[in-house]
C-alpha cells in the first residue's frame, strides 16, 4: 500500500509539482490549500508525512504544526512534519522545532532533497 503525503500549499504551481515528483516515487498524494485543511485531513484519514508551506491564508504553517503537535491523537501528534519556506532567513531553526517541524526546506524547492527527506521519513 503506498504511503500518503499532505502537501499543505497555497501556490497551485509548486504544489502540482511536488504532487508530480511524488506521484513519480510512489507516494499518493494528498493536497490542501491552508492549515485548517490541514486539520480536517488529519482528523479524517491517516497521514503519513506533511509537506507544509508556511505562509498560508486561514492558519499558517507554523499555527498548524503546533495544533497537530497538540492532538490528543497520538498518531497525528507524531505525524512527521516538513516546512517549506521561501523566508527560512525570517526563522531561526529553533522556531521550526518549536513549532513541531521535523526539517525545513527552503524555497525554491530542491526536489532531489525533497526527495531524500521525504524517503527518510516515510519507510
Amino acid at each position: 500500500m503506498s504511503k500518503k503525503i499532505l502537501i499543505a500549499e497555497d501556490s497551485s504551481v509548486i504544489q502540482n509539482l511536488t504532487k508530480k515528483i511524488l506521484e513519480n516515487q510512489q507516494y499518493t498524494i494528498i493536497s490542501a490549500k491552508n492549515g485548517k485543511e490541514v486539520i480536517n485531513i488529519v482528523n479524517k484519514e491517516s497521514i503519513d508525512l506533511i509537506l507544509m508551506d508556511i505562509n498560508m491564508p486561514q492558519m499558517d504553517g507554523m499555527s498548524c504544526a503546533k495544533e497537530i503537535r497538540k492532538s490528543s491523537d497520538g498518531k497525528i501528534a507524531s505525524i512527521p512534519l516538513i516546512a517549506i519556506t521561501g523566508n527560512a532567513r525570517n526563522y531561526s531553526d529553533a522556531d521550526f522545532t518549536d513549532a513541531g517541524f521535523n526539517e525545513f526546506l527552503p524555497k525554491p524547492l530542491d526536489f532531489d532533497k525533497l526527495v531524500e527527506l521525504v524517503k527518510q521519513y516515510v519507510k
